[in-house]
This record gives C-alpha cells, sequence and structure tokens, in this order.
C-alpha cells in the first residue's frame, strides 16, 4: 500500500510545474527589454564624459549583439518535434524526430553561443537554460556546472536564482550526493522565488533526508512547512508526504501552532 501510495507521490511531482518550463519565455522577455537599451547620448562634449560615454557604448553595443545571438541561439525551442510539437503554417525548419534530438541541438547552440559571448548577461542567461537541457539528457554532471555557472554569475538579486539552485539541487541528487544536494536545497529555501517555489527547498530536503533513510528527520522538516507556508504546493505535497511516512511506522511530530502575529509594541 505504501508503495502505490510512493509512487502516486512520484507521479503528481512529474506532472507538478517545472520551474524551467518558462525559461525560455522569461528569456526572450528579458531580450525584448534588453533590445530596448539606449545608446549613447547624443552631443556629449566633455571629453571625460566623452570616454565614459564610448566606454559604455562598447559595453551596451555588446549586451545587444549577445541578446539578440541568444535570441537565435534559443530559436531552437521555436523549431517543431515529430509526434509532439505538429509544424505551424509558415515554419521553414524542419521538425526534430524527437525531444532528445532538440535538447542536444539546444546543447550545441547555446554551449557555441556561450563561448563567443561569455562574460555578457545573456551568457548568464544561457547557463540556466543551458542546465535544463543538459538535466532532461541525464548528463548530470554537466548540468550541475552550468548552474553552478549560472549562480556566480547571476547577482545576488536575481529571481531566477531558486530556480538554479533547484536545478543544481537536482542534478546532484541524480548523482546521489545528497549531503550536497541538501545544501542547494536549504540555499534554495533561503532565495525564495516565486509563488510555487515557495517552501519547495525544505521540501526537497525532506525527499533528500528520506533517500538516506533519515525518516523521522525528514518528517520533522516536513511538518513545519505547512505551519511556514501555509496553502501552498509545497504543503500539499509534503502533508502527503508525511502520510506516507507515517503508514510505515515512522513517528509523524503534529503540526506547529502557528507563529504569533506581532503587534509592533516592544515590551520595554
Amino acid at each position: 500500500m505504501a508503495g502505490t501510495k510512493t509512487e502516486k507521490i512520484r507521479q503528481k511531482e512529474l506532472r507538478a510545474p517545472d520551474t524551467f518550463q518558462k525559461v525560455g519565455v522569461e528569456a526572450s522577455d528579458w531580450l525584448a527589454q534588453r533590445q530596448k537599451m539606449i545608446g549613447i547620448a547624443a552631443g556629449v562634449l566633455i571629453l571625460g564624459g566623452l570616454g565614459v560615454a564610448i566606454a559604455s557604448q562598447v559595453s551596451k553595443s555588446g549586451e545587444e549583439k549577445a541578446a539578440q545571438a541568444l535570441g537565435q541561439a534559443l530559436a531552437v525551442l521555436e523549431r517543431p518535434v515529430e509526434g509532439v510539437e505538429p509544424p505551424q503554417p509558415g515554419d521553414t525548419e524542419p521538425a526534430f524526430k524527437s525531444l532528445k534530438e532538440r535538447d542536444e541541438a539546444l546543447v550545441t547552440a547555446l554551449t557555441d553561443f556561450r563561448k563567443a559571448h561569455g562574460g555578457t548577461r545573456s551568457a548568464t542567461t544561457a547557463e540556466l537554460t543551458l542546465g535544463k537541457a543538459q538535466f532532461r539528457l541525464g548528463n548530470y554532471p554537466a548540468a550541475q556546472e552550468a548552474f553552478a555557472a549560472f549562480l556566480k554569475d547571476a547577482p545576488a538579486n536575481e529571481p531566477l536564482r531558486a530556480g538554479a539552485l533547484e536545478g543544481q539541487g537536482y542534478a546532484q541528487e541524480a548523482q546521489q550526493k545528497y549531503d550536497d544536494a541538501i545544501k542547494s536545497f536549504d540555499q534554495m529555501e533561503a532565495a525564495g522565488g516565486g509563488e510555487y517555489l515557495t517552501g519547495m527547498g525544505a521540501y526537497h530536503k525532506a525527499r533528500m533526508l528520506i533517500l538516506q533513510n533519515k525518516k523521522e528527520e525528514a518528517a520533522q522538516v516536513l511538518s513545519k512547512i505547512s505551519t511556514d507556508h501555509p496553502n501552498t504546493a509545497a504543503a500539499r505535497q509534503a502533508s502527503e508526504r508525511l502520510a506516507v511516512l507515517a503508514s510505515e511506522g515512522v513517528k509523524v511530530p503534529p503540526p506547529a501552532p502557528p507563529a504569533a502575529p506581532t503587534t509592533g509594541q516592544d515590551a520595554g
């Protein structure tokens, strides 16, 4: 019975929203923004100001070229796939024979792009998309490397960091590096990352603990999710996972009481 429940959970996880399904769209939005970058201001006459402006123009020009090149690389995702995404009227590129073939073409395109435009913001964006493609292909060390590169190059306030940390954790999990995966998922939990990812770092951490047969510790982590992140996908999945653990005889702690609301007044 427990095995059936576990299998259902696994199937549900596979159907859950994929953090990276929207990467192509997000990258396209980002490209559109960058293509609107304003060029050097006309009429700069002061020599020092002109030098700064020229340097700025060169930098912006490089970013614009990189953004356009990334758009071309990501065009691979727009090509149809036989039996999956039928051709649309006006399509000129031949359909891929499989999703695997498309991912292989995407990896080639993004790898070449990064070599040509390293150090640009577009190259950083490409690292995230490349990591996901490598993961889908089962190239887990390469996926981990790409996610790590994105995390290294992206700004600290980059909203996609949580997704990259999740991807890095998945890649580490696939290589059975469970302790490293827990570190990634802990960082993911701290990074936030939007409505769906809220609490998912803790949920993934609990999964790693279960894989290490630390089920009571996992139950402790899972039991806090509904309190810390009520009415979220993570809370729902945590409740299901707790039910499976309970059916296996694991002692499940009662839900923690919600934190008392702050009044804004100090006792002193």
